[in-house]
């Protein structure tokens, strides 16, 4: 969800001709230290193959403040950036060294949902490992992604703990002059349990979804974004909280979107602030156009449900990371066009997909685990789609390849929702009945509470079984969730 400019605020923007740098050395050693400091550890693809191996295992934390023990991939919250292009064969072994079983999903990848590619009914238990492996297709899109825990009933545990990380695919995107030209920054946003602190974890703690009091950047307190006078940077920006939906804002700087969940967007836009639910990313250009000094990025206050005393916003602005201004370069651009996205057919069929609450008994899709024990006598809170609550062995929807469809999802909730689809990219249409400003691929789209969204999505290919949720995570532990099944036509 985003927040326009005025006109004649971009129209102040201005354009500028390419240029060359102009900044002392030492001045450029000194940024290029600070944001090497800020950049995860990279494994990536050489020759048209990655070999990636994650190692899913409790560690020591390090971050002040946190929790005395975080989970992590190789030793690290947030894992290590994973970087692939399009075209890559991509091999990705995964050793479970937790007490619990895991797994991987790969969201955001347009790759098969059986086998060894994106399939969340996988299980690698503790002690096991097992190898992903797929092709990315030479057309896949380039951007930002994310490789996170996906095993039902422990994917929120998990991921609070501290799995996950970004995965970049380079691609067309990146080849773009103005893009290639700015420094870019892949910001890992992740909230952690303060030490000693339990951070709502019971009853309607989890029901709400559980949010850490720590708010980190790749890991690291209020880090530096070093940028010259002229500069452009891109940050490339992942919500892998478990619940958290962050309201961006940089001071005294737009945030111009270039790319959201998919890939790019046709035409950059100017944004006051940007909102990014769990499993929500963008990419956005900022210009060093102002006076030089530090500049916060800020998370503002945001309320994720709309009954009184529940999800209550903060009440002040809290510090992600601080801009910094070093040195002077030729004043850099802004692109002014970037990668058409073309309209989807016309839909075969509009299905209805109602989001909801529903107080009961135990048994709901794993809602007695997630609830830790709320209530008497087995009695709990769960979520349903269409009044059912996730069966790992119930198909819900059933699908023909190659068709196009409209699903219209209804938030009939008094919380706000991020629907995920897996594999399959889509575009928003119409929020509350109006048309989106501009055609973008999503995977991941926030819907507030009572609000319905109409998304329209082509399955061109790879049939099989996979799923679609709340990515709120502790709301899927507490089954709100379906099974897709993708089908040959005839079948």
């Amino acid at each position: 969800m985003t927040t326009p400019l005025r006109r004649r605020q971009v129209l102040g923007l201005g354009f500028a001709a390419l240029g060359t740098a102009v900044a002392a050395p030492a001045v450029w050693n000194r940024l290029q230290r600070s944001a090497s400091s800020l950049r995860p550890a990279t494994l990536a693809s050489r020759g048209g193959v990655a070999e990636l191996e994650l190692l899913a295992q409790s560690s020591r934390s390090t971050i002040p403040g946190g929790p005395a023990e975080l989970l992590t991939y190789n030793g690290r919250s947030p894992g290590p950036l994973l970087e692939v292009k399009a075209g890559d064969q991509v091999r990705l072994r995964l050793r479970n060294g937790l007490n619990q079983p895991t797994n991987l999903h790969f969201h955001g990848l347009h790759i098969p949902p059986t086998g060894t590619g994106d399939n969340v009914f996988l299980t690698v238990p503790p002690g096991g490992s097992t190898e992903y492996a797929f092709r990315l297709a030479k057309d896949h899109p380039a951007g930002l992604f994310y490789v996170h825990p996906h095993q039902h009933g422990l994917s929120a545990d998990q991921v609070f703990g501290g799995l996950g990380s970004a995965l970049v695919v380079r691609g067309d995107l990146d080849r773009i002059p103005e893009v290639a030209a700015a420094h870019e920054s892949v910001l890992v946003l992740k909230d952690y349990a303060s030490s000693g602190g339990q951070d709502a974890a019971m009853g309607v703690g989890r029901m709400l979804g559980r949010e850490g009091r720590l708010l980190t950047v790749n890991g690291e307190i209020n880090p530096e974004l070093p940028i010259p006078s002229g500069g452009l940077l891109r940050l490339r920006l992942l919500n892998a909280s478990n619940a958290r939906i962050y309201r961006l804002a940089l001071e005294g700087h737009p945030l111009v979107l270039i790319a959201t969940d998919g890939g790019a967007i046709g035409t950059p836009e100017p944004l006051k602030e940007l909102v990014l639910a769990p499993g929500e990313r963008a990419d956005v250009l900022v210009q060093g156009n102002q006076t030089p000094g530090s500049y916060r990025l800020l998370n503002l206050p945001y309320r994720r449900s709309g009954h009184m005393g529940m999800g209550a916003a903060e009440e002040r602005p809290r510090t992600l990371a601080t801009l910094r201004y070093a040195g002077a370069v030729a004043p850099l651009p802004l692109p002014q066009t970037l990668i058409p996205v073309a309209a989807l057919p016309a839909p075969e069929r509009t299905r209805r997909f109602v989001l909801a609450h529903a107080m009961g008994m135990g048994g709901m899709g794993g809602m007695n685990h997630a609830m830790g024990g709320m209530g008497g006598g087995g009695m709990g809170m769960g979520f349903q789609i269409n009044g059912q609550a996730f069966e790992p062995d119930r198909i819900n929807t059933r699908v023909q390849l190659g068709s196009t469809e409209d699903w219209l999802i209804v938030n009939d909730d008094v919380m706000d929702h991020p629907f995920h689809l897996h594999v399959n990219p889509f575009q928003v249409i119409t929020r509350g009945g109006r048309p989106e400003s501009q055609r973008r691929w999503k995977d991941t789209v926030l819907v507030k509470a009572g609000e319905e969204v109409r998304l329209r999505v082509t399955f061109r290919d790879f049939p099989g079984r996979t799923v679609y949720h709340c990515h709120n995570l502790d709301h899927e532990d507490m089954g709100l969730m379906g099974v897709l099944q993708i089908e040959e036509r005839g079948v």
